[in-house]
Order: structure tokens, then C-alpha cells, then sequence
């Protein structure tokens, strides 16, 4: 067990019991259900700094850091821990195990309170919806109004899309990684042919194998099938491409020939020895029925977010390809959404949002820690109503400014002029504000985002605007030439 100074150390697991049922989408009921899950970093005094970090279809609330014996730590310890993306010094962390897993959260291995039995099928079907409604109970218990950020690849990234369509006040931003907003004819054969790998093995016994033989051929098999999915053929050619297995010629018979043949072997015994291949049967069917389209439209079923996105698609990933992330990426602009988009690249396929150090560390960081308008605004030079198109000629040029804007006597926008404005009074001889000011004034909150301005000025095809409070009190003005240099600098994707 070796650990570097960016890791979150040794940490333990805890667990939630649920004090009420869980109703789920179907209108069955979970009773007695139990959330494993594990917390980095301290919660500040306003609870405003919490992150909920959703796990992949086979991974569990252990993202981070060490239990003591590991021999490796937490699925994302990566991004996850001092000075990282998800900075432990800053922000509070969660992960959870999802229900119906095996990895401590209440799952078809779980005993059944009616039976006094492991449930095995009598486990009702559940949905990525009842996986979130789920969280959100043990977020409630936390204490947390509202997350600061839910991020997630893959299965969890579909987790965060949930969580941002259900609960859209409590997310103010949402990462997803390789992932769809659906699943696709391709995604549910893949997971039917795991399912049949497992159902087809003898040992299954209709789910009833708790305390016997478990179905570990068919398990193993459904493993070897979706770990396939997981990689790209670069990044298998260049690990193993055509080498042999012990051997220095072919054998021209059906035992193990090659490398990559041994690989897929050592995933699927593995996998048998922490997986349940019941939970597989489960989750595999929830990730079938997620369908973000409301209505046949995706458009419309993102239309309540409220979330700012950052989206992130693998190259080489040909199991979420880019065009999926990019069809989400579609949704969230229609509905006007504060969105950032970027295309890893990386030979790694499915498996980079678990690889690719330096590039996921680079991109979410400076997601998280954007600049600001606040950080560019510069002092308004405001002027009354009542004034004159003189006095307000003279504040624009004593005040080098090309947008002036225009507040009642309690100091409330009203208006704006600009310097073409007053070119035009000149012209036409006119005499007070309101005969050249605009009254429907475009402006933008001091918490937003440099991104945000840039697009609302594209948007209306203006170059300044006003920034105001919830009072329509100015507190200053920021302009293209404030911040296309620095978005420029800190934005290498769309």
C-alpha cells in the first residue's frame, strides 16, 4: 500500500439505512434499503462545497483513497484528493453504491426482510430515476440544499443527466463523461448478451445460488463480452497486439493462443470473484430503460435543467461515441443551457475516464474553478434618467466609455446608451435620454460565468453588458474585449 502525497489516505466506508421505503418508478416498494457510501474532505459551514461523484455500471462507493490491506486505491483516485480536480482541500466529496449493486447498498444479494432470504429475482426491476431518488435521500440526510457539483462516467455519467432532470435547483454543476442521454439498440444488445452468458450457465438456477455454486462460467463470460466494449482496438493492438501466450507458435486447436485471449480470461475470473452476477442481471436492464427523451425529444427533456454542463467524449470511445456526447451537447444549447464541451483525445476507448490523468485533472478543474464575471467587470459609469444627452456625452467621452447605463433615482437599470447613441441624438437634434436610450436591456449576474457573457453577447450581438443584482442594482459592466483574451486562454475545447 503506497500512497502519494495527492491521496485522501485511509478512509472507511459508512453506511445510510433509508428510514422510510423507496417507492420505486414501477410503484413496487424496497424496504429496509441500505446505502454504502464514503465521504473526502471536509463539509464547510454553509454546506455549499459538496460534490457527489456517481460510480460506473461495476463500481462502487470506494472512488478514492486506501482501506487498509488495499493493494490499489479507489476507482478515481486520479482526479480525486489534494490539489486534484476534485480538490478534497476545498470541496466535500461523496460517492455512493448504487441499489441493487453488491459492494454494501442494498442488492439482490441482500437478505429480503419478508423472507428472511437473499432476494435473488424477487429484487424488483429498478430505474437510473430510482438509482438517483435514491442518492438523493442520502444527500437529504447530509444536510445538503444543493450540490455543488454531481460529475460521473459512463453509467454514472447517465446518473448525473438524471440527477440534473429530477432535481434541477439542487445541481449547479453537472460532469459527464462517456457517456449517452439514451441508451441505443447497440448498448441494450450488448447488455442481452451478457445477460443470456449468465442466464445459460447451470449454476444459475434462476437466481437461486446464494449459498451454492454461483453461475461463475456465465458471469465471467458476460464479463469477457462487456470488457471488449471498454477498449479500442489501438490501444489493444498496442498491448498485445498478435504476440503469443507462452508459446512460440500457433497450436491449430482450441486452447489459448494468443495474449489478448488471456487478458480477457484474467478480467472475467476476477470479475466473478467481486461481482454478483445477479446485480449484473439488474443494472444491465436499468441502463437498457434510461431514456432521457421526453416525448421522443431530447429537447424537451432537458428543457427544466438548470445546471451549467461540462460534457467530455473519448476519441476513440466506441461504445459512448462523440456523437452521442454531441446530441446531448444539442439539448442542453437548445434549452439555452451554460454549457462547455470537449473531445479527449486518447487511445484508450470507453476505460480513459479511468486513465486519463492529465487531461481529465486539466479540463474539470478549470471547470470547477471558472473565472467569473466578477472577476472582470469593471466600475459602471451610470447616469439618471433625468439627465441630459449632453451630460451624458460628456460622462462617455470624459469616462472613455462606449455604454452608459441609465438607473432611476433608486438606482435601478432602466436603460443604456451607447456612444452611437449619442452620434444619433447629434444628428437628429434630439434632447432627452429616452428618446435614444434602449429600455430592454440585456444583463448577466456577477456569478456567471465568463462563458455565459461571451455566449449572451453572440446571442443578442452586443459587445458590453450591464451586471446587476436580484434588485436590478448595477454593480458594474463587462465588455467582449474584457474577456475574449481570457476565455481564449483557458478554453482548449468548445
Amino acid at each position: 500500500m503506497k500512497m502519494g502525497r495527492e491521496s485522501v489516505g485511509i478512509v472507511e466506508m459508512k453506511y445510510y439505512q433509508l428510514p422510510e421505503d423507496l417507492v420505486l418508478e414501477t410503484g413496487q416498494v424496497l424496504k429496509n434499503v441500505t446505502l454504502a457510501y464514503e465521504t473526502y474532505g471536509k463539509l464547510n459551514k454553509n454546506k455549499s462545497n459538496a460534490i457527489l461523484i456517481l460510480h460506473a455500471f461495476s463500481g462502487d462507493a470506494h472512488a478514492a483513497g486506501w482501506h487498509y490491506g488495499d493493494k490499489k486505491p479507489g476507482w478515481w483516485e486520479i482526479v480525486i484528493g489534494p490539489g486534484r480536480a476534485f480538490d478534497t482541500e476545498k470541496y466535500f466529496v461523496i460517492c455512493s453504491n448504487i441499489i441493487g449493486g453488491c459492494k454494501g447498498s442494498t442488492g439482490p444479494s441482500s437478505i429480503n426482510p419478508d423472507t428472511e432470504k437473499p432476494y435473488g429475482l424477487d429484487f424488483p426491476v429498478f430505474t437510473i430515476g430510482d438509482i438517483v431518488n435514491a442518492q438523493k435521500k442520502l444527500i437529504d440526510f447530509l444536510g445538503i440544499r444543493q450540490l455543488y457539483a454531481v460529475a460521473g462516467g459512463s453509467v454514472g455519467g447517465m446518473q448525473v443527466l438524471q440527477w440534473c432532470v429530477a432535481y434541477p435547483d439542487m445541481v449547479r454543476n453537472a460532469i459527464a463523461i462517456a457517456t449517452s442521454a439514451y441508451s441505443t439498440p447497440q448498448h441494450i444488445a450488448f447488455n442481452e448478451v451478457g445477460r443470456r452468458a449468465i442466464i445459460s450457465d447451470p449454476d444459475w438456477n434462476e437466481g437461486d445460488y446464494y449459498g451454492k455454486s454461483p453461475p461463475v462460467k456465465g458471469l465471467a463470460l458476460a464479463r469477457m463480452v462487456a470488457h471488449i466494449t471498454y477498449l479500442s482496438d489501438e490501444s489493444m493492438r498496442q498491448k498485445f497486439g498478435r504476440q503469443l501466450k507462452d508459446k512460440e507458435k500457433y497450436g491449430y486447436d482450441f486452447s489459448m493462443d494468443f495474449q489478448v485471449e488471456s487478458y480477457l480470461q484474467h478480467q472475467g475470473d476476477s470479475f466473478v470473484r467481486r461481482f454478483d452476477a445477479n446485480s449484473f442481471l439488474y443494472i444491465t436492464k436499468a441502463i437498457d430503460y434510461f431514456d432521457m427523451e421526453k416525448n421522443g425529444s431530447l429537447d424537451e427533456g432537458f428543457k427544466n435543467v438548470k445546471s451549467r454542463f461540462l460534457v467530455i467524449s473519448v476519441s476513440s470511445d466506441w461504445l459512448y461515441p462523440t456523437y452521442q456526447s454531441r446530441e446531448i451537447v444539442m439539448a442542453l444549447t437548445a434549452n439555452n443551457v451554460d454549457i462547455s464541451f470537449c473531445e479527449i483525445k486518447s487511445i484508450y476507448g470507453h476505460d480513459a475516464f479511468l486513465l486519463e490523468e492529465g487531461q481529465l485533472n486539466y479540463l474539470i478543474t478549470n471547470f470547477l474553478s471558472p473565472r467569473l464575471v466578477r472577476d472582470v467587470m469593471a466600475p459602471a459609469a451610470t447616469i439618471r434618467e433625468v439627465a441630459s444627452i449632453d451630460l451624458a456625452a460628456r460622462i462617455i467621452v470624459d469616462r472613455k466609455v462606449t455604454h452608459l447605463p441609465v438607473v432611476s433615482g433608486s438606482g435601478k437599470l432602466v436603460g443604456i446608451v451607447t456612444a452611437w447613441d449619442i452620434s444619433k441624438a447629434v444628428v437628429h437634434k434630439y434632447e432627452t435620454l429616452d428618446q435614444i436610450m434602449t429600455g430592454k436591456v440585456v444583463t448577466i449576474d456577477d456569478c456567471a460565468t465568463l462563458e455565459a457573457a461571451a455566449k449572451k453577447m453572440e446571442k443578442y450581438d452586443i459587445s458590453a453588458l450591464p451586471v446587476v443584482d436580484r434588485d436590478g442594482q448595477v454593480l458594474g459592466i463587462v465588455t467582449s474585449d474584457s474577456i475574449s483574451k481570457l476565455i481564449g486562454q483557458r478554453k482548449p475545447c468548445s
